[in-house]
């Protein structure tokens, strides 16, 4: 992927705080373009509509979530590795997920939902197995979604520790 100019990299960098600051939905291009001291048509030289804007934010985190599974599944690990790769994965994509956190109806509008909720389904067959009973699906899904949303809800943890201890409570959910 090619590295983005300076100044449409650093649209991005104010887009995304303006948009977990007050929400996708609440930000205009204006408000960016006048933080930016830019007009807006030359935002618009760079990103056709907010929504290709917010696309461009999210694509690293889709991509990466794509490959990381497409990865894992071609190369199946055990499960503390496997949710040691997905802390990694998202601790390294917090700015994204705060992005999508401020405003969940963008999932539904970017049709990501489908996506996340498949990307779900396929690490729950990896850590486990390809026909999981309810209870362990359940659990999965506990694992994996709070394993999730520890990158983001302890933002002043150092890293090692926060994995650490958000890998062990996976491991705890899944019963292992």
């Amino acid at each position: 992927m090619a590295r983005p100019s300076d100044t449409k990299q650093r649209i991005l960098d104010v887009a995304r705080e303006l948009f977990v600051q007050q929400g996708v939905q609440k930000t205009s291009l204006q408000e960016i373009a006048d933080q930016l001291g830019i007009t807006k048509p030359a935002l618009y030289y760079h990103f056709a509509s907010r929504e290709d804007l917010v696309r461009t934010i999210l694509q690293p985190l889709i991509d990466g979530g794509e490959d990381f599974l497409v990865r894992h599944e071609a190369q199946p690990e055990e499960a503390r590795a496997l949710l040691e790769g997905y802390f990694d994965f998202h601790y390294e994509h917090r700015a994204e997920l705060n992005v999508v956190l401020s405003d969940l109806t963008m999932l539904t509008e970017l049709g990501l939902v489908e996506m996340v909720v498949a990307w779900r389904d396929r690490l729950t067959k990896l850590l486990m197995g390809s026909s999981p009973t309810l209870a362990e699906a359940t659990r999965a899904v506990v694992a994996i979604g709070g394993l999730q949303d520890c990158t983001i809800q302890f933002p002043d943890v150092p890293r090692d520790e926060l994995r650490e201890a958000a890998v062990n409570a996976a491991l705890g959910a899944l019963g292992r």
